[in-house]
């Protein structure tokens, strides 16, 4: 079998044969979800159903790319990054919910693990792996003749480097608001990327992209309205934290801004709503992040999740064209 067809379908399997088995367990263990208070009255509903199920699909996600790509180093680094978000996510999870730690981690102690892991990529990939520094730019001839680069040199890269990699993570975060929201544009995002990773002839990560897509797709039959279990920090970090290891190890970090437009417009949502009460004790937003503002003007919730997947779609769609030579 393909190994990227391989490991899509046995993270898929892994990650849909292991709901049963782990959903009623967190229900046992009372691991439940907490509702905001201020947020849109539907969602009062949802208090209490289990959340930590990003353990779902990183069980999939980790048993996929373990079986299939054969010690590739790429794959492996690949994977660590993602479960060393997704540890950080699990501990925060763990800390307000089980422990019930109000905040979980405190922030500094999040971003400080978010900065440590994308530091430790940056040497690997540069010192270990030959990727180099330069960043490519997009719609400027990726695919044909390898397209405008930069190279500012390994401070400037790993710099972004953590950039990219606290910015996804966090972003996804915040797009982790509906019943699969996050799950579904993950997954969309990682097959974009799956595209790109086979463009350049990357198996090893092509295989650990085809796991997380498969991971999400087996993920949304539990978490698609009205979600039976929520991925929680534990899956909306370790996916952002793959997605942005994903960029890094393709070269291809600045396309990402294209691909995952949504996730930037849920974080930019929040600052300019923080910003801008700060400034004017006035919101931009009737509530952030962007998700919930649509709510609150009316929008059902499968309305939202539909048509901020469509524009995820779109956005990956002109992140391929990106490989190509704009004009």
């Amino acid at each position: 079998m393909n190994p990227v067809v391989g490991a899509f379908l046995l993270s898929l399997a892994v990650t849909v044969g292991t709901g049963p088995v782990l959903i009623p367990v967190l229900k046992q263990l009372k691991v439940g979800q907490r509702v905001r208070y201020d947020g849109p009255a539907r969602h009062l509903s949802k208090a209490g159903t289990p959340t930590m199920g990003g353990l779902l699909f990183l069980l999939g996600v980790t048993v996929a790319v373990l079986w299939f790509a054969r010690g590739n180093a790429e794959a492996l680094v690949f994977l660590f990054v993602t479960l060393a978000y997704g540890l950080t996510g699990f501990l925060d999870d763990f800390l307000k919910v089980v422990k019930k730690r109000s905040l979980g981690l405190r922030a500094r102690e999040k971003l400080l693990a978010q900065v440590i892991v994308a530091l430790g990529l940056a040497v690997g990939v540069v010192f270990f792996l030959g990727r180099g520094t330069d960043l490519a730019v997009p719609f400027s001839g990726f695919f044909r003749d390898g397209g405008v680069h930069f190279d500012w040199g390994f401070g400037f890269f790993a710099f972004f480097t953590v950039l990219v990699l606290t910015g996804t993570a966090n972003a996804v975060n915040l797009t982790d608001g509906l019943d699969g929201l996050a799950a579904g544009l993950v997954a969309i995002a990682a097959g974009v990327y799956l595209l790109f990773a086979l463009v350049m002839d990357k198996m090893g990560l092509a295989v650990g992209l085809a796991a997380v897509a498969g991971g999400c797709l087996g993920f949304l039959i539990y978490n698609r309205h009205p979600a039976r279990i929520f991925m929680g920090d534990t899956g909306s970090l370790a996916l952002g934290g793959a997605l942005g290891a994903a960029a890094v190890l393709s070269r291809s970090e600045l396309f990402l801004l294209v691909v995952g437009v949504v996730f930037a417009a849920e974080a930019l949502s929040v600052i300019l709503q923080v910003i801008s009460y700060q400034l004017t004790g006035r919101r931009i937003f009737r509530m952030s992040p962007l998700h919930h503002h649509f709510e609150l003007c009316g929008w059902s919730e499968n309305r939202v999740v539909a048509s901020f997947w469509l524009v995820g779609l779109v956005a990956g769609l002109l992140g391929l064209a990106g490989l190509y030579r704009l004009g």
